[in-house]
C-alpha cells in the first residue's frame, strides 16, 4: 500500500486541482458583493441520515483556502448522523468560506455516501471474520478521498493503484500465456527490478485455483464470480496457504452468504461507483 505521506500528497493534489477548476481567477460572485474585510460563520447541516465522512478533509480544504478560518467540530468522521444535525461550524472571512463551500460539500456528500454504504455492508457481515475491500472502480481524480471514506465506514482498502501491488487478472493471464507463466514472469520481474510487491492472482474456476497453488509466494487468490458451493471448495483447497478474496457482482443480498463460505475478504466496486450522495448544506448563521 502507499505510504501516509503519499496519501496526503494525493489529497493535496485533489484540493489544488478542484480549486483551480472551481475558482479559476476568482469567485466573482463573492468579490462583487461581499467586502474583503467581512467575517461570517456557517454551519454544516445534515439533511439526511447515515455515516458522516469528510470532516477532516473539509478542515484541509478550509486551511488551504484560508489558514485563518476556524472550524469547530461537533461530530467526527465515522459517527452516525440524522436530519438536522450540525457537524461543524466554520468562521472567518466570508469570502473564504464561500470559496470553499462547494468543494467541501461535494467531497463530504460523496464521502459520507461511501462511508454509509461501507458501514451497511460491514453490518451485514457481523459475526463473520470476513472484511470488506474497495476496488479501483473509483471516480477519476478523487480516488484518495473515496478510499479514505471506505476506511471511515469500517472497510479496508485494496491496492491504491497499479503501482503498489501486483494483481494478475484474467487478461494478464491470457496475454501472458497462462497462470503459471504469468506468475513466473511476475516473480522474475520483481526480482530483476528489486521491487517488493504483494501478488494477487485471479482464478476463474477450481482448476485455476489448483494451478495457482502450485506456485509459491502468492499473497491472495481472487475467487472471481464463483457460486457458493465452488467458493467453499476453493476456500477448502487454499486453506492457510494464502488469503482468499471473493468478488464479482456481490451485493447486499449475497454478501453474507459469500462471507459464510469462509473467505477472508469480499471486494465490491459498488462501495464507490454506486452510491447516492448524502444531502448536506453549508448555511450562514
Amino acid at each position: 500500500m502507499i505510504s501516509e505521506a503519499q496519501f496526503q500528497k494525493e489529497l493535496e493534489i485533489i484540493i489544488s486541482n478542484a480549486i483551480r477548476e472551481d475558482v479559476g481567477d476568482g469567485d466573482h460572485s463573492s468579490l462583487a458583493c461581499i467586502p474583503a474585510s467581512a467575517n461570517g460563520k456557517a454551519k454544516l447541516l445534515v439533511k439526511d441520515e447515515g455515516i458522516i465522512a469528510g470532516v477532516a478533509f473539509a478542515k484541509m480544504i478550509f486551511e488551504y483556502i484560508d489558514k485563518n478560518l476556524q472550524v469547530e467540530v461537533l461530530i467526527n468522521d465515522g459517527e452516525q448522523v440524522k436530519y438536522g444535525d450540525i457537524v461543524f461550524y466554520v468562521s472567518g472571512s466570508s469570502q473564504s468560506i464561500l470559496k470553499a463551500e462547494r468543494l467541501v460539500l461535494n467531497s463530504m456528500q460523496r464521502m459520507s455516501a461511501i462511508a454509509t454504504k461501507t458501514r451497511f455492508f460491514m453490518d451485514l457481515l457481523t459475526g463473520t471474520k470476513t472484511k470488506v475491500l474497495d476496488t479501483r472502480k473509483t471516480t477519476p481524480g478523487v480516488r484518495a478521498f473515496e478510499k479514505w471514506a471506505v476506511k471511515i465506514g469500517g472497510g479496508e482498502n485494496h491496492r491504491f493503484a497499479l503501482y503498489d501491488m501486483i494483481m494478475l487478472k484474467d487478461n494478464h493471464i491470457d496475454f501472458a500465456g497462462g497462470i503459471t507463466k504469468a506468475i513466473n514472469k511476475t516473480q522474475q520481474y520483481l526480482k530483476d527490478t528489486k521491487r517488493d510487491l504483494k501478488i494477487i492472482v485471479e482464478a476463474r474456476n477450481l482448476s485455476e485455483i489448483k494451478e495457482i497453488l502450485q506456485s509459491d509466494g502468492i499473497y491472495r487468490i481472487l475467487i472471481d464470480n464463483f457460486n457458493y458451493d465452488d467458493t467453499r471448495k476453493a476456500v477448502a483447497l487454499i486453506g492457510d496457504i494464502c488469503l482468499t478474496e471473493s468478488s464479482g457482482g456481490i451485493n447486499e443480498k449475497t454478501i453474507r452468504k459469500y462471507a459464510e463460505c469462509g473467505v477472508n475478504y469480499i471486494s465490491s466496486g459498488a462501495l464507490t461507483h454506486s452510491v447516492y450522495n448524502m444531502d448536506l448544506s453549508l448555511k450562514a448563521v
